[in-house]
């Protein structure tokens, strides 16, 4: 790649650096989590996601661009005006921020060359640099073929309507990528099925009992009040008498719900606690005891679901959320699932497990998808990334599910490199204190720049 090119970019990532880390700010600032008490005519997913998306395209007017707003559902910025187009695609809404945080998630902080702030890696940060990615090609007067968009999402953390209105009103890109995952290239994602065990037994001596904050996150903490004659606190479970019940609350790690490794579902720890001391009635406990199948591995096993098909990796499956709704226990499930199985088979192995004790829902379910390593696309990305980092590295395959499954030709691309070493204070993505490298979004959007300008020369 041209030198010239790569100096004016390192240039460019110099001079705005700090209006970088400012713009992210602003958008930290915004709890955009989709409440649906807000959703209204002109706000399909409520005032925090619109607001988010109005200073979102702002702050692409103040660099420059052009901008449309798609009736709240999305937004991009632009640049050309060729009818053909490329794009980016990342999103401005958050999940809840959840507790255990040691600031206030929606103030962004600086530490040691990282930023901490709810939605900073998780597609606040990624969304600024897309956004100074076009500024530096309109900027530098590269020539190009085709135009580019920087699309702005709004609801990919809850159903990913916005993008399903976006490609049934708007022409779809050429090509596009997310910057919503690991570096380099992740050219497919495993199946996502979200689910519900309802139980059908009336409460016992598990009065109530509730955990998490979204599906697709796996909590950190969880809690329920039940009858007991004794109980004591462990390691994880800590326990209290209120007004003639026991209050447990069992503590956790938590994580992202397509990357289990390493997390310890509180739920899980809670359900453990329960059978092991005993406290279920005769009637319930068979409802904890298939909870307990869910959480006890997260590879599905423990219910029959597990499944490789050896191009992805294996099942993950865990529990979101728990809670009690109409006097019946209801556990959220999330699956990432490779090619060999499907959200139907899942449900009818979990419902022959549950027999008469409960009822297993699919609520959605969407297929894998898969890129060939040898598209041209994807080569442009590697080599790009390549260029810039000197790695040796390799397209993988995710369980994580984003934007680039609902495009008819797109990949993930970065910004994230999970196999690094961090700082004990920086938090995960979906977790409390999540954090990001100042250097690497920087580096990040050098990467997406020779990219764009490469993708160009491409015919699609």
């Amino acid at each position: 790649m041209d030198n010239n090119i790569i100096q004016s970019i390192d240039k460019f990532i110099a001079e705005n650096e700090r209006n970088i880390v400012r713009d992210i700010g602003r958008l930290v600032a915004v709890n955009s989590v989709l409440d649906p008490s807000t959703v209204k005519d002109g706000m399909p997913f409520g005032e925090g996601p619109a607001k988010v998306l109005e200073i979102g395209l702002d702050i692409a007017k103040e660099l420059g661009l052009d901008t449309h707003n798609c009736e709240n559902y999305i937004g991009y910025a632009s640049i050309g005006e060729a009818e053909e187009y490329l794009a980016t695609i990342t999103h401005l809404d958050v999940v809840p921020a959840g507790e255990g945080w040691t600031g206030d998630p929606f103030v962004l902080r600086e530490r040691d060359g990282y930023l901490i702030g709810r939605g900073v890696m998780d597609d606040k940060g990624p969304s600024i640099i897309c956004l100074y990615a076009l500024k530096f090609l309109k900027d530098a007067g590269i020539p190009l073929r085709h135009s580019v968009r920087a699309l702005l999402g709004i609801n990919e953390e809850t159903g990913m309507d916005d993008v399903k209105y976006y490609l049934d009103n708007y022409p779809a890109p050429a090509f596009c990528f997310s910057p919503d995952s690991d570096f380099p290239v992740c050219n497919g994602e495993k199946g996502i099925f979200h689910g519900r065990i309802v139980s059908r037994l009336p409460m016992g001596n598990v009065v109530n009992i509730r955990g998490g904050i979204a599906a697709n996150v796996i909590p950190d903490r969880a809690e329920a009040w039940v009858r007991a004659e004794k109980l004591e606190s462990t390691e994880n479970i800590s326990v209290a008498k209120e007004g003639g019940l026991w209050h447990l609350s069992a503590r956790g790690v938590g994580g992202h719900a397509s990357v289990p490794a390493g997390t310890v579902n509180a739920i899980g720890l809670l359900v453990d606690y329960i059978l092991k001391n005993n406290v279920c009635t005769a009637e319930e406990k068979p409802l904890f005891e298939l909870l307990n199948m869910l959480h006890s591995a997260t590879d599905g096993s423990g219910l029959g679901v597990d499944a490789d098909d050896g191009l992805f990796t294996p099942l993950t499956i865990i529990g979101g959320v728990i809670g009690v709704e109409d006097g019946h226990i209801y556990q959220v499930l999330d699956s990432r699932y490779p090619t060999n199985t499907s959200g139907e088979k899942i449900v009818a192995t979990i419902q022959e497990k549950a027999g008469q004790l409960a009822d297993v829902v699919l609520d959605s379910d969407a297929v894998p998808f898969y890129m060939s390593v040898d598209n041209p696309a994807v080569q442009v990305c590697m080599n790009a990334y390549t260029t810039v980092t000197g790695e040796d590295a390799k397209p993988y395959t995710m369980g994580g599910g984003t934007y680039a499954r609902d495009f008819p030709n797109g990949v993930c691309f970065g910004p994230e490199h999970g196999d690094r070493e961090r700082p004990d204070f920086v938090g995960p993505i979906h977790g409390a204190d999540e954090a990001g490298s100042i250097a690497e979004l920087l580096e990040a959007m050098k990467i997406y720049i020779l990219t764009l300008i490469e993708l160009d020369k491409l015919d699609y």
